[in-house]
């Protein structure tokens, strides 16, 4: 069902799988068995005391109600067990971002390098940092998805919903650039369907986990710690940048891939705070109340 009638993807699939076979063997519950509502409180509330954050017991909690609305939409169960249960209240933490100088040595460092799979990780970050696509979609790109001529990049998304992003005239020079070795990274010979192909990866493409890594060991040499950076952080900083060069929400939203506006406006708090900084630094009234202060002890 989460594929054929949702779309879902594989491996949004493969974590409902974790998560369900989690909650059925805390239970010792089997497919056929009934799930009560006091189940599902019970395996909450073991989470919270093993410690998993909010953000995580949300997420398990939702593919149980999945699968809980899915049993009660078949008639295999006559109530939804899950169908009152809350999830935890969480704090959405504001986006990590790079700044732009961080993103430039990125790209830069990347070019300087003899070495032909850390130069593509650079053609791979610019092409993040000008679409904001996910890291799973950026490796399992097609490689007719771009079209230089319209300057267009064509996304199968979550959902397998498509989106077409506009690229500038820079990132369209970048990837018609690496086109003229992108056989370097094909066996001898052959071809391949993937704007980054593998020779070794099961898929033929280069995969998540393997550009994570070259990402890593990049910003070590760039001098960024890579705790800071991660493949989403650069979607992250893609996003915020456009909102503090007062980018369109509604633009920045379809370009994400994200359904609600909701999702897109975390970013409008990261420019809220250096909007307020720039008030208190600026703004001939921001130190009123330390000039004041100075006065009445004076």
């Amino acid at each position: 069902m989460m594929a054929a009638e949702k779309g879902a993807a594989q491996n949004s699939i493969a974590a409902y799988e974790r998560d369900l076979e989690q909650f059925l063997q805390f239970n010792n519950l089997g497919l056929k068995d009934s799930i009560h509502k006091a189940d599902i409180e019970n395996f909450l509330q073991d989470l919270h005391t093993r410690g998993f954050t909010p953000k995580t017991i949300a997420r398990k909690l939702s593919a149980v109600r999945e699968f809980c609305k899915f049993l009660y939409s078949e008639k295999i169960i006559a109530d939804n067990p899950a169908s009152n249960i809350t999830a935890p209240k969480q704090e959405k933490p504001l986006p990590k971002f790079l700044s732009i100088e961080e993103i430039k040595d990125l790209i830069n460092t990347a070019n300087q390098s003899n070495d032909y799979r850390i130069r593509r990780i650079a053609v791979m970050i610019e092409l993040m940092y000008a679409t904001g696509l996910r890291v799973s979609e950026l490796v399992g790109l097609p490689n007719n998805a771009v079209n230089n001529e319209k300057g267009l990049i064509t996304v199968l998304g979550k959902g397998s919903k498509e989106r077409i992003i506009p690229i500038a005239e820079h990132t369209q020079m970048i990837l018609a650039q690496y086109k003229e070795v992108r056989h370097e990274f094909i066996k001898k010979n052959s071809s391949s369907p993937w704007l980054f192909p593998s020779v070794v990866a099961m898929d033929g493409h280069l995969t998540r986990d393997a550009f994570y890594k070259d990402l890593k060991k990049l910003a070590a040499e760039c001098g960024i710690y890579p705790s800071r950076i991660t493949p989403h952080v650069l979607r992250h900083s893609f996003a915020t940048h456009l909102i503090n060069n007062d980018a369109d929400l509604r633009s920045v939203q379809k370009m994400l891939g994200h359904e609600s506006i909701g999702t897109t406006e975390i970013y409008t708090h990261i420019f809220k705070q250096k909007l307020l900084k720039t008030i208190q630094q600026k703004h001939p009234l921001g130190s009123l109340g330390c000039k004041k202060e100075k006065e009445d002890e004076e």
